[in-house]
Formats: structure tokens, C-alpha cells, sequence
């Protein structure tokens, strides 16, 4: 296959104003897509964005190229990204375009794209999409140029719609529930959802400025959330990254309960009610124990590549409906085509309220192995294991520890890093021996 030149594992992605992500290229992108995808019975494109301040400068970009290249524009404004997935094929629309840097500051910004059955676009239109950008841009006839308009319905159609993935008889009654949405997307539907199915809801981290998009809160930081929780004495927390995809949690004592652990509870629920149907798909990042849980429940289990594209490749091969990160990206195929940081959190509590447990006692099935992860910068994309020095010293430590962990180096799709992983039995050795190799990589590369 073809090598992408600007699409990565997850979209378009980078600093704002550096090259690919300035107006000039966004301009020239939304016409491309606008020319690849547009059809006669499907002339109109959704595009959604998060909070972060470029998203304005990119949303006008990519709406006058689709509209140069006669395509409609239907405007959500501030959506989530598995909101605008859904909205996408609700509209029965080309393509839905998402402007995101998900769990970034805001100095980054990118582009990603939905199929019009709310999927991530397949490679082959990823690069038809790239082959276009490279000829030159022309306008369409001004009586067949597109137009534009802003959906004021989006956020109440999206509310509804995460309600409704969940059994009308469900109530969030007496379940006091601190939601942090990250400053980002989610930031005026994520309270609303569960305070409607009746939930206590205190909400934090959700007033945007544009500047302070997972600013020390969100999925990627719940320090400030478990603080909170243990404060108000509330029943749990739960965070979302910025474009609210992902989920993580606190349980009422302030520990983290982490992607691995959530997407343990919604499927033993899954298994219990009968609706599982097949197996799960983690990644190579998801932690040992939860493997282990799995097949104690007799629950099949595969891993793919880090990256909601590839959980989702192995779920659609196989037939399966759940899957996710440890970062908490999990997937609820029979709910929505991506990750929703709102509807998997509605699966968790709604197990809760089924069993009449606390997020502490459902997670208790499955017991996490030691696991540190040490991110390495790095000036160049690279594959680690090509270098001969790494290779040796990882060799070293899988010798070590010997049949009781594992060890994983991979680049990072979204960020110059470098991962190094290490798992095992004994918590201090794990993480000496992945700061032992991080070193390695640090000073090799």
C-alpha cells in the first residue's frame, strides 16, 4: 500500500500554524475532501469541532473549501467527537469531519474524518483524499457552489441519543457523580445527560476559554477529580479527554480506575445480561491482568495495535461489539461506531445500578499487574527495535524477567515519544527495570 503522506494513524494531526496544520492547507483539505466524497445524493458535509481557540480559524478553512468544491456545510460547533459520528449518519451526510487534537493542549490542533456510516475513513480514501490535495484547486460554478448553515438542534440530539443507550428504567437517583469534562467538547452535554437521568452531578473543568482545552484535568489527569470526589463525598468521578472520546474514572475513595478496568466491567455486564456475543479486543498496551480476568470468565481476548483503528479493524473482523484502550478509548459497537467517553460511561453506571455495586466492587474481578510506562522524547519518528543497542537491552530485560511479564517500546501515532512499557509480578522491579530501559532509548536516541 501506498505510504500516507499527511494522514497518520488518527487524521491530520500537529502545532497549529506549522505545515500541515495552517488555514492555507486546511483550505486546500476541505476542498479535496469535498471533491473526493461529494456525490449527488449525498451533498452535504458535518463538521464538529473541540473547544481549543484555532478551531474557529479551521472550521471557516475547511467550510469554504467544501463549499468551493460544491459541497453543503452543516455546522455543529462544540461536539464531541462520537457526537458528530452519530450526527454524521443521522444527517445521511458524505462525510463527517471532526477538528480535534483530542487529548493535546491547545497548541495543537488536527483533522479526522468520518465515513458516512460514522466509521474513520478506510486507507484507500485517505489517500484518493491526499492524491487530491496535491492538484490544483478550482472553484465550481457560482450557481453550484455549496452553503452553509449552523444545526442548533446538534447538542439535543446527541443528549438524547446517549439516554438512549441505556434502558429507559434506568436511574441515576441518589448517585452523587463529579463529571469532569476536560474544558473540552463535552463541556455543556456531559452533565446534562446524567443530571437528566437523574444524577447529583457536580461539574468541574467545563468553562472553556479556548486556551485551557486538558489543562491539568481530563482523562489524562485526575489528580484534581480523585481530590474532588473524596471532598464531596461523592459516589465516583468521571473524566473525558477533549474531544470527550475517551473515558477514565475515580471510584468514591479517589483511585483511578483505569480503560483496562472499565472495559472489564462493561463486558462481564455484557456476559451477564446475556449480549456479549464473541469476545474482546484490547491492545498490546492492555495491562496482563486483564487477559487473565478474561479467561477466568472464559471471555476470548485479543490484542491489537495501540489505536482505536485497529481495536475497531479486529472487533469488525471477528464480529465482536466491545473493545478498548487502557487509555480509555473504549468502544460499545452495539451503541456507537467509535469511542464515547458519555455513552461507556452510561454502560458502568448502569451496571452499578443493576447490581447495586460500588465502582470498587465491580472492578474487583480483575486484579491490574504492575505496569509502568516511560514516555521518551524524541526529534525523529522512529521504530525502536531497529536500533541494535535498544534491541539488546530489551532482550536483557524480557530475560529477567523471565515468564512473568512482558516488555513493549513503540512509537507514539499522535506525539514525538517513544513508549517503553514494562509489566510483571513485582512493582519495584518493573519499574527499575522500565526506567532502566528508558535510559537506554533516551541516551540511543
Amino acid at each position: 500500500m501506498s505510504k500516507r503522506k499527511y494522514f497518520g494513524t488518527d487524521g491530520i494531526r500537529g502545532k497549529v500554524g506549522e505545515y500541515p496544520i495552517t488555514p492555507e492547507f486546511v483550505l486546500k483539505l476541505g476542498w479535496a475532501v469535498g471533491k473526493v466524497l461529494g456525490s449527488s445524493t449525498r451533498d452535504r458535509i458535518v463538521i464538529g469541532k473541540d473547544t481549543r481557540i484555532s478551531g474557529y480559524m479551521f472550521e471557516s478553512a475547511l467550510e469554504s473549501g467544501i463549499i468551493a468544491a460544491g459541497m453543503n456545510v452543516q455546522i455543529l460547533g462544540p461536539m464531541p467527537t462520537p457526537g458528530i459520528a452519530y450526527l454524521t449518519r443521522t444527517f445521511r451526510a458524505a462525510a463527517g469531519i471532526v477538528i480535534s487534537a483530542s487529548h493535546n493542549s491547545y497548541l495543537d490542533n488536527g483533522i479526522k474524518f468520518f465515513s458516512p456510516e460514522g466509521y474513520k475513513l478506510p486507507d484507500e480514501v485517505e489517500l484518493e483524499i491526499e492524491a487530491m490535495i496535491d492538484q490544483p484547486m478550482t472553484t465550481v460554478s457560482a450557481e453550484k457552489l455549496g452553503k452553509a448553515n449552523i444545526v442548533k438542534t446538534a447538542a439535543g440530539r446527541y443528549i438524547e441519543y446517549c439516554k438512549a443507550s441505556v434502558p429507559t428504567s434506568l436511574s441515576l437517583d441518589g448517585l452523587k457523580i463529579v463529571v469532569d469534562s476536560a474544558n473540552g467538547a463535552a463541556y455543556s452535554i456531559a452533565n446534562k445527560v446524567f443530571r437528566e437521568l437523574g444524577g447529583d452531578i457536580i461539574s468541574i473543568y467545563n468553562h472553556p476559554d479556548g486556551l485551557n482545552i486538558n489543562r491539568a484535568c481530563g482523562a489524562t489527569d485526575l489528580a484534581a477529580l480523585s481530590k474532588v470526589v473524596v471532598a464531596e463525598q461523592a459516589d465516583l468521578g468521571l473524566a473525558m479527554d477533549g474531544d470527550a472520546d475517551r473515558l477514565m474514572m475515580v471510584d468514591h475513595n479517589g483511585v483511578v480506575v483505569d480503560g483496562d478496568e472499565l472495559l472489564y466491567i462493561i463486558a462481564k455486564d455484557a456476559q451477564k445480561r446475556g449480549v456479549l456475543d464473541g469476545g474482546v479486543v484490547g491492545t498490546l498496551m492492555s495491562n496482563f491482568g486483564l487477559a487473565k480476568a478474561f479467561e477466568a470468565d472464559d471471555i476470548p481476548f485479543l490484542r491489537a495495535n495501540v489505536g482505536d483503528r485497529y481495536v475497531m479493524e479486529l472487533l469488525q473482523e471477528n464480529g465482536w461489539k466491545f473493545g478498548g484502550e487502557s487509555s480509555g478509548h473504549l468502544v460499545c459497537l452495539e451503541k456507537n461506531t467509535t469511542g464515547d467517553g458519555i455513552i461507556s460511561a452510561l454502560q458502568v453506571l448502569a451496571a452499578m445500578v443493576t447490581e447495586e455495586k460500588t465502582l470498587a466492587e465491580l472492578k474487583q474481578g480483575m486484579t491490574k499487574a504492575p505496569q509502568t510506562m516511560v514516555n521518551v522524547k524524541i526529534t525523529e519518528k522512529c521504530d525502536p527495535m531497529q536500533n541494535e543497542v535498544i534491541a539488546n537491552a530489551v532482550k536483557e530485560v524480557e530475560e529477567e524477567l523471565a515468564d512473568t511479564g512482558r516488555v513493549l517500546l513503540r512509537a507514539s501515532g499522535t506525539e514525538p515519544l517513544i513508549r517503553v512499557m514494562v509489566e510483571g509480578t513485582d512493582a519495584e522491579q518493573v519499574s527499575k527495570l522500565a526506567n532502566q530501559l528508558a535510559d537506554v532509548v533516551r541516551d540511543t536516541l
